[in-house]
């Protein structure tokens, strides 16, 4: 975890089209447009003690570590992991142990994401089974019926009253 922090943070990266050095900063509207965000999820995620940008005025400042952050939680959020979770993972970047506490932490949370996972495909798969299996079953009785409904009209045909026709000519042999 504390790779990624560090890889997502670099001290250089491409930023508006040039190499930026390590004193670069964003604005929450760049963060926006980079991560395809609203500005308000980002000032949400603040709200929630996520990111804590520098201020100047009313002008939020975001720094490499900021977006370094905003990757995680981004990430977090695509794999389904709640704020909460992803904010205590985010928490423990700071414990002077080499992350060790927060990369335990964060494998824990992934792998309990993983079994919620399997067990929805699992879930999933029998849902997609047992429509399956339905779908060929009501198609069954659909033929039946077509089939049914054409003997009933062949019968009805031989039962009904022969409709008028025209006495056949006589051939001239």
């Amino acid at each position: 975890m504390e790779q990624q922090l560090h890889e997502a943070s670099g001290t250089t990266h491409r930023h508006n089209g040039g190499e930026m050095a390590n004193g670069v900063t964003f604005s929450i509207t760049e963060l926006a447009e980079e991560f395809g965000l609203t500005t308000r999820a980002i000032r949400f995620y603040e709200d929630k003690g996520l990111l804590s940008p520098e201020r100047r005025g009313q002008t939020r400042i975001y720094h490499p570590r900021d977006r370094a952050r905003l990757t995680l939680i981004v990430r977090g959020k695509n794999v389904g992991l709640a704020l909460a979770e992803i904010k205590e993972i985010l928490s423990l970047y700071d414990q002077h142990d080499g992350c060790e506490t927060q990369n335990r932490v964060a494998v824990g949370k992934f792998r309990k994401r993983i079994a919620q996972l399997d067990e929805q495909r699992r879930e999933i798969d029998l849902q997609i089974r047992t429509l399956e299996e339905s779908c060929a079953r009501l198609e069954a009785q659909i033929v039946e019926q077509v089939k049914a409904a054409g003997n009933g009209a062949a019968a009805a045909k031989s039962t009904a009253r022969p409709a008028k026709t025209k006495k056949p000519e006589k051939a001239i042999v």
